[in-house]
């Protein structure tokens, strides 16, 4: 097992949750302030999980 592949499939997962999360609160929103802060935070805090994941996953080699 690589630790690092695991890592990075919790990180794609969290990326995956929050960006979710954010299409919920986009269906749901009435256009307060309060729903923009939040729609952008999960936004930018699921595209930097994900991405960051789907990298570490890809760049890590298989050593068995």
């Amino acid at each position: 097992m690589n630790i690092k592949r695991i890592f990075g499939a919790l990180l794609t997962a969290l990326g995956i949750g929050a960006l979710i999360y954010e299409a919920v609160i986009f269906t749901n929103t009435s256009g307060s302030d309060k729903d923009i802060k939040a729609l952008v935070i999960y936004g930018v805090l699921g595209v930097i999980f994900f991405m960051s994941g789907i990298s570490l996953v890809r760049t890590t080699k298989d050593e068995s």
